[in-house]
């Protein structure tokens, strides 16, 4: 393989969603963003009233009973980004995205659990008074990634 080709892609899902309208949202978001897959750990909804594209038909879509068979089942390659505000989290605005990674994001109520927190390969946060709806702390980590930064 050519060490100059480089794949780059993304998925984003939520673990242990709180509404189906919050991940009909992201999914959304994600299709429009450019995301390669969505899922769900924990908590699944089959139908999102707020997924007006019908992003669930239109891209890869994974769902894990467990973040242990999330964790397994990682693509090759792909580094886990959390996304969470914890002291130890990376600041989004000079967070350099990996070429292929997979973003992880909580329910608003609890976060990313203990063990999510862990496991993660760098935990992002952004400058934000209080926790945001998760649907829109998906999309400003999407958008930024968009943004011609460096990739790790």
């Amino acid at each position: 393989m050519n060490d100059n080709f480089v794949n780059e892609f993304f998925g984003i899902g939520i673990q242990n969603g709180k509404t189906p309208e919050n991940l009909g949202v992201l999914w959304r978001s994600a299709q429009n963003l450019g995301a390669s897959f969505i899922f769900t750990i924990g908590n699944r909804y089959a139908k999102q009233a707020c997924d007006t594209h019908n992003a669930v038909k239109s891209m890869p879509y994974f769902h894990y009973e467990t973040f242990d068979e999330f964790f397994i089942n990682l693509p090759k390659g792909a580094r886990l980004v959390g996304v969470e505000l914890t002291n130890d989290a990376e600041s989004l605005e000079t967070f350099h995205h990996p070429r292929r990674c997979v973003y992880l994001l909580g329910a608003e109520d609890h976060g990313l659990s203990k063990q999510a927190i862990e496991k993660s390969h760098f935990l992002v946060k952004f400058k934000s008074k209080l926790s945001l709806n998760v649907s829109v702390a998906g999309s400003i980590v999407m958008y930024d990634r968009g943004i011609d930064k460096p990739r790790s």
